[in-house]
C-alpha cells in the first residue's frame, strides 16, 4: 500500500488563501479509479496500491492549479511506500493511538 502527503501551494496569487486552488486540485481526483484521499489542514493525503495512480493524482492537481491561471505552483510530496503489509491510513493511525496512554 502506497500513501502519499501531498501539499500543493499556489504562488502569485491575488489572495493569501489558498484554499479556493486546494479544492479545485481535490475535485479534480475524486473520480480517479483505486485512489483513496483524506484531506487535512496541511495537506491531502493519497492512498492507493498502485504508485501509477499517486502519481496520476498528483499531476493532475499539479495541472489544475496552472490551469486556473497560475503560473507557479509550490509542493511538497512525502511518500511511503510498504510492501510488508497491507495498511490503510486508518490502521496506520489506530496503531500509533495503541501506543498512547
Amino acid at each position: 500500500m502506497i500513501q502519499a502527503e501531498i501539499s500543493i501551494y499556489p504562488m502569485a496569487t491575488r489572495t493569501t488563501s489558498a484554499s479556493f486552488y486546494i479544492a479545485k486540485a481535490i475535485e479534480s481526483i475524486q473520480k480517479i479509479e483505486n485512489l483513496r484521499y483524506e484531506i487535512n489542514s496541511m495537506g491531502t493525503i493519497l492512498e492507493s496500491d498502485n504508485m501509477d495512480v499517486i502519481n496520476l493524482a498528483t499531476k493532475q492537481m499539479i495541472e489544475t492549479v496552472h490551469n486556473l491561471g497560475i503560473a507557479r505552483v509550490e509542493v511538497i510530496i512525502k511518500i511511503d511506500s510498504r510492501r510488508d503489509k497491507h495498511l490503510k491510513m486508518e490502521e496506520k493511525l489506530d496503531s500509533i493511538k495503541k501506543q498512547m496512554s
